[in-house]
């Protein structure tokens, strides 16, 4: 599914009412009649229920007044909460208020902060006459607000979502909750606390990142009736990995009845390192899980035994060095690489000055895919000049601190806007010769790639533990050692890995490991395929 940004859900909207001919006040009508929908598929029936409808300047106030009006239709009891001169609203707007007008619906206007509590003392009031309020409308502000909210908005936002907390009455958000970034899912001085979202045509691309998720309570889709072809008209950029998606490429790993182990690749790590061999051992184990046919464990000598112990299913390939990779080791490491069909550089690997310089050549001269991850991410953003175009395809995996290291920003930086820090670290990094894709891992995965963003729509918050990482850094080995490219394997990847963290939450509840969720791929791969 396409992921518009606020400027191409205007083109979009644009084009259906330009190229295709759909009236504007069409698609307003339907946003309102499909939110009233949604309103009594969650509630029941709404007859004689008390809904303060709060309208603000823009189409989004517009919204609220076809929901109104609908809502009498249906024996409800809606009130207009006005935040603006209702003769100042136009366009579509405009029409629909006066519509609404010769209904006679009890109405308040507020247009100062100094107005803020007498019209809510006057709310008060309706609802005496009325019955309580059953649930708040937002129709505040939509997907086109860019600036921070201040003055009266600012003031009823506040009051809002303290009578929704105090009360529990729901609010329902149209379009977006008021005071959300579209873009970025950042708040804009305050923000609407939904109990659910009613968005139109598409989900949009800041509702889909993490801070988002709190204010967006659940987030529902309304057709409005924008034609499909739209998408031909208007390019949008970022879309979200939903089962679809990950199905259409894990179907392509379907095993002939003749393969064997040697069909599924064979995929080298290098990792590990005195107190962290752990850290290999977990990618290994989600290479494992993952399906791939073979993997091989290079570590240092004094630490063979433990890669041994711990996944018996893999080959170990002890080198020279003891219990910390060395530059010495480059050599035997290239000689391992023959005849692989991947490499997973990183996990557990630390920062010794000559474990840096041995990252350094091997990303610099491997020609195979590689999954960079943990340590080796610490190092090549150290360690910038020496780097070269790479010789093969390279997967970034950092996580917001790694990130904030190879883009030279804060954590908060990184996290503010994470859409923008993952395609700085793909224009940094990113080859022309081979692919490169950078996936900076956290709620709401984000991958960059040539000319596209993916956000994942999977993983929750008992996901937070140590390993998690090195079983993704495997399972997106795996699945370049079995043939997908190396976007569809992080696309894939990051869709699974989180579809398992959501299995294990819904079994076991907080408290889960890395190791656990390995085991449970085979299960997310299987339930991924077969739903289709």
């Amino acid at each position: 599914m396409i992921l518009p940004d606020s400027s191409q859900m205007r083109a979009i909207d644009r084009c259906a009412i330009d190229h295709f001919g759909i009236p504007g006040i069409v698609l307003m009508e339907n946003a309102g009649l499909g939110t009233v929908l949604l309103i009594e598929s969650l509630f029941g029936p709404l007859r004689r229920v008390c809904i303060p409808i709060f309208i603000g300047p823009g189409n989004n106030g517009g919204d609220g007044l076809v929901i109104a009006r609908h809502l009498m239709q249906r024996e409800a009891n809606p009130v207009l909460v006005y935040l603006v001169e209702p003769g100042r609203l136009k366009g579509d707007s405009g029409i629909n208020q006066r519509i609404i007008e010769t209904f006679e619906l009890p109405a308040l206007v507020c247009t100062d902060s100094s107005s803020v509590p007498e019209t809510l003392a006057a709310l008060r009031e309706l609802e005496y006459r009325l019955g309580p309020a059953g649930l708040y409308v937002d129709a505040i502000f939509g997907t086109g607000l860019c600036r921070p909210i201040d003055g009266h908005f600012l003031d009823m936002i506040g009051e809002i979502n303290a009578l929704s907390s105090a009360r529990t009455i729901p609010i329902i958000a149209v379009d977006t909750p008021s005071g959300l970034d579209s873009d970025t899912g950042s708040v804009l001085g305050c923000c609407i606390n939904a109990h659910t979202t009613a968005t139109y045509g598409y989900a949009k691309l800041g509702q889909m990142m993490a801070p988002s998720r709190r204010y967006t309570g659940t987030l529902k889709i309304i057709d409005i009736g924008i034609p499909a072809a739209v998408a031909d008209h208007v390019p949008v950029a970022a879309l979200s990995i939903d089962p679809s998606v990950c199905r259409d490429r894990v179907k392509r790993l379907d095993r002939s009845p003749d393969s064997h182990k040697g069909s599924y690749g064979h995929l080298l790590v290098v990792g590990g390192s005195a107190g962290k061999t752990g850290a290999a051992i977990l990618a290994g184990r989600g290479a494992l899980r993952s399906g791939c046919g073979l993997i091989s464990l290079c570590c240092p000598r004094a630490l063979n035994v433990i890669y041994e112990t711990s996944v018996t299913e893999a080959m170990t390939l002890p080198l020279a060095s003891e219990t910390t990779f060395e530059k010495d080791d480059l050599e035997a490491i290239l000689g391992h690489a023959d005849g692989k069909h991947g490499v997973v550089l990183g996990p557990g690997i630390g920062q010794h000055p000559s474990t840096a310089d041995l990252v350094v050549e091997l990303y610099n001269h491997l020609e195979l895919p590689m999954v960079v991850d943990a340590d080796a991410l610490n190092i090549i953003a150290a360690h910038r000049r020496l780097l070269r175009p790479p010789p093969g395809a390279r997967i970034l995996t950092p996580h917001p601190g790694e990130m904030a290291r190879l883009i030279d920003r804060t954590v908060s930086e990184v996290q503010a806007d994470r859409i923008d820090a993952a395609r700085t670290c793909f224009e940094r990094f990113g080859s022309s010769d081979h692919e490169t894709v950078v996936i900076l891992k956290g709620a709401a995965t984000v991958i960059a790639e040539t000319d596209r963003v993916w956000i994942n729509t999977t993983g929750n918050p008992a996901m937070a533990s140590g390993g998690m990482g090195d079983v993704l850094s495997g399972i997106i080995g795996s699945l370049l050692c079995q043939g997908l490219s190396p976007v569809d394997a992080a696309v894939s990847s990051v869709f699974l890995h989180g579809y398992c963290g959501d299995l294990l939450l819904q079994s076991h509840g907080i408290g889960f490991s890395a190791s656990e969720l390995a085991d449970r791929l085979g299960e997310a791969l299987n339930d991924v395929v077969t739903a289709g």
